[in-house]
């Protein structure tokens, strides 16, 4: 395998001083993800320090290490190692000839992201790189970018924020030449003054683009032309994707299909391409737009890509299905159990109202979290979506569904839990067979463990 650094590119990019001559294949800075020939950075946290696991790390396979205090085994010596894995990620990027594309918005990153990948690596095998799970932060993004291989043809990162400046910051590092914005939504409204704000924080994305560069516009959203008006000082394309008549990468035919995915016809500016999405729902539906709207931007090839959407396959907490033993036949579990803000929510409850049921519609809703002053408000609004998608019985986690619990009154049955462990008992109870049971909400709430308990259900 080729190697992904040696020590003494490591010590040229970090500017520090490697104890011996070595090779890694691949990066980590959690000792539990090291496997053979990786290079772990001990960084130094808030809870724990990353040097006290150096052995388990070599136990497990490293190759090599970087420290900023000396160790017995291979290692580039730093002053900082959280400074040395940005300098790494710098180095990265500045080595490779990829096309880069980063993602941002308020909902649908990841899965855009992993969509983008998909369809890439559908037409350049093994060429195609992206961030993996949800390193879209200070610390995930220049992992990602030090992990991507010398040959790399595309690299996708996915970048997220939750207060002003970070955005800017992060697209300084990665550099794109794509950079997509997939929604505006109240997500982390906690941090910021109103939408306009999160819409503005979102927009710096764009001041990293490389010259040349494209941004791709969500055309539906009601800050569209505030995101437009933020991309053209730095972007010599702007592409919108949307559901909409004048966008330039729209949907002009959408069916649901028997299997409960998507049948689309995209009209792009000199195309137009018919091809199904296997995840249910109109929001995968503009992930797939934008998708599309970047494969062309960087000359992917977009039949390739329209056969990847059929190939996809949903994420663990973001729209994997189990079918779920229960007491006297199966029940179908719908995990979204990541995150949640007031618009992703409305959207999955989307796909549960279409689901064809032989039993109930059941909604296990966890709190969301980072909403500020209108929690209360973003909380019972749900109440209309919920209604809209037929929910037979919901189950409402933490003290912050307080208010939505008012708001649906005697209209849906519902009962309170006051955590996941608690839900877990009340769904336990409750789920029959026949029944699609979604459970969303954000990741603090830890709903993952209803999901966890109930795929492994015995009945």
């Amino acid at each position: 395998m080729t190697s992904l650094w040696t020590s003494a590119e490591i010590a040229a990019a970090t500017g520090g001083a490697a104890s011996a001559d070595f090779a890694v294949t691949g990066v980590a800075f959690d000792s539990r993800e090291i496997g053979p020939g990786d290079l772990f950075v001990a960084m130094k946290g808030e809870t724990t320090d990353g040097h006290r696991f150096l052995d388990q790390a070599f136990a497990a396979g490293a190759a090599g290490a970087i420290v900023s205090q000396p160790t017995a085994h291979p290692h580039v010596l730093v002053s900082d190692s959280f400074a040395a894995l940005h300098a790494l990620g710098v180095a990265s990027r500045a080595r490779t000839r990829a096309h880069v594309i980063g993602v941002t918005g308020s909902v649908g990153k990841t899965s855009t992201k992993e969509a983008l990948y998909a369809a890439l690596d559908r037409s350049a095998p093994g060429l195609a790189h992206r961030s993996v799970k949800s390193y879209n932060n200070h610390t995930g993004v220049p992992l990602s970018l030090a992990r991507m291989p010398r040959d790399a043809r595309f690299g996708v990162f996915e970048m997220g924020m939750n207060h002003p400046g970070e955005l800017a910051a992060l697209a300084a590092l990665v550099r794109p030449h794509v950079a997509i914005v997939t929604a505006i939504a109240p997500a982390h409204r906690e941090f910021f003054p109103d939408e306009t704000a999160i819409a503005d924080a979102k927009a710096e994305i764009f001041t990293g683009l490389e010259a040349g560069g494209t941004a791709i516009i969500p055309f539906d959203s009601p800050h569209r032309d505030r995101l437009l008006a933020a991309a053209r000082p730095h972007a010599e394309w702007v592409v919108t994707f949307g559901l909409s008549e004048g966008a330039d990468v729209r949907a002009g035919y959408v069916v649901p299909t028997p299997q409960g995915g998507t049948l689309v016809t995209a009209v792009l500016p000199d195309a137009q391409l018919s091809f199904t999405i296997s995840q249910p729902g109109l929001h995968w539906v503009s992930n797939a737009l934008a998708v599309l709207a970047a494969v062309e931007a960087v000359g992917g090839d977009l039949a390739a890509a329209g056969l990847a959407f059929a190939d996809m396959s949903g994420l663990k907490g973001r729209g994997a299905r189990h079918r779920i033993r229960v007491k006297g036949g199966e029940a179908l579990l719908i995990d979204e159990s990541y995150n949640a803000n007031p618009a992703s929510m409305a959207a999955t409850l989307a796909v549960l109202g279409g689901e064809k049921v032989s039993g109930r519609r059941v909604a296990i809703l966890g709190a969301m979290r980072e909403l500020g002053e209108e929690s209360d408000a973003f909380h019972a609004a749900l109440a209309a979506p919920i209604a809209a998608a037929h929910v037979d019985y919901a189950i409402l986690v933490g003290a912050e569904m307080a208010a939505l619990g008012a708001a649906l009154g005697d209209a849906t049955p519902h009962v309170m839990a006051r955590d996941a462990e608690a839900a877990i008992r009340l769904a336990c109870e409750i789920i029959a067979p026949g029944d699609a049971i979604l459970v969303k909400g954000s990741n603090s709430v830890g709903l993952s463990a209803v999901v966890e308990t109930l795929a492994g259900e015995e009945g």
